[in-house]
């Protein structure tokens, strides 16, 4: 693992919309993710919403808080389309590609490294799991195209850590006598060597290339770890809210934590710095008996006790630096607010 841990918040609901950061602009249509969006609303109102919510939900303020905080680095969640109608695959959706320039801008001005998450791929869909992944050679392309036109416009980047080209697929598993819905593992791996490839054709060794481990952290042994590869990181994705039992006082945090503890140590055996992409400070539903104010405290535990365990990883980024409820969970600038300068490591 790496020597130094970088400390990050992910950029959730900003350039890929998500229902649950920003409710109110799914609230008066019904559904939930931005595809259903464009449908209810019409193409040009979607584009009005959608630019509007662009240029007032994270600005460059956002950037100097966080780098203010002590942190380091920002995982953005990105769209395929990216691009617009330039890029491959656009639909009806608008493309980002000015804000996407300008994180890059803030970035650099307020010392952060940015590392580019794929969160929207086409012929996807999101399930218990993870994202449930369309296999086809059309989207496979369309992602290479993708991840080369970024690899190409952000070589030179000071603030490009990197590119991680899917964010959580689900990878195909056996099940008793069958095989689970997914991605078969060998389609994956030859996926991220196409884009290990490109990525290194075009920006060369520095940039990072990040693999998502699927799901299942103990499945990438010594994969991509042999010395003709540099720089690739696997990221864990670790959250525990849906676990069935509940976080009754420090003894329950204890379990979690550990739990997260075992999960890395899985990863640890493919030989690749581990990179913690997703976590929260969400506890399993507690016990009805809990105040709200002893499930914060509780939180602020589990938090503490999750950022010790992630120790000696390549970096870890929080679920998201801003919700507009507030959600104490899931909003960085509330769960980590107790965490200031240099308490991180």
């Amino acid at each position: 693992m790496a020597d130094r841990t970088l400390h990050g918040v992910n950029l959730s609901g900003w350039l890929v919309l998500e229902s649950w950061v920003t409710p109110s602009i799914f609230s008066a249509t019904g559904v939930f993710d931005e595809a259903s969006l464009v449908e209810a609303m019409g193409h040009d109102r979607y584009a009005e919403v959608v630019r509007r919510h662009r240029d007032t939900f994270v600005t460059e303020r956002d950037f100097q808080r966080i780098a203010a905080r002590g942190l380091d680095a920002v995982r953005l969640p990105i769209p395929w389309y990216v691009f617009g109608e330039q890029g491959p695959m656009p639909g009806a959706y608008v493309g980002c590609l000015s804000y996407l320039d300008q994180a890059f801008d803030w970035a650099e001005a307020a010392g952060l490294q940015l590392l580019l998450d794929l969160a929207a791929i086409p012929g996807s869909s999101v399930g218990e799991r993870g994202t449930l992944v369309e296999d086809t050679e059309k989207n496979r392309s369309c992602l290479l195209d993708v991840v080369a036109a970024l690899a190409k416009r952000y070589a030179d980047r000071t603030s490009f850590l990197g590119i991680e080209p899917l964010n959580a697929p689900v990878m195909q598993h056996r099940l008793g006598l069958g095989l689970t819905d997914g991605v078969p593992p060998h389609r994956l791996r030859n996926f991220y060597r196409d884009v290990y490839e490109v990525v290194r054709g075009i920006a060369g060794p520095r940039p990072i290339v990040v693999l998502s481990d699927g799901g299942v952290p103990g499945d990438w042994r010594r994969f991509m770890a042999q010395d003709r590869y540099e720089n690739v990181w696997l990221d864990s994705h670790l959250y525990h809210y849906a676990e069935s039992m509940g976080a009754a006082g420090p003894s329950g945090v204890r379990t979690l934590v550990a739990q997260s503890a075992r999960s890395l140590k899985q990863a640890d055996s493919s030989g690749l710095p581990i990179m913690v992409g997703e976590w929260s400070a969400a506890l399993p539903l507690a016990d009805s008996a809990m105040t709200p104010e002893g499930r914060m405290a509780l939180e602020r535990v589990y938090t503490s006790g999750q950022i010790s365990a992630f120790a000696g990883t390549a970096g870890w980024f929080f679920r998201t630096w801003k919700t507009e409820g507030h959600l104490s969970s899931w909003d960085a600038r509330i769960a980590l607010a107790s965490f200031e300068h240099g308490m991180f490591d």
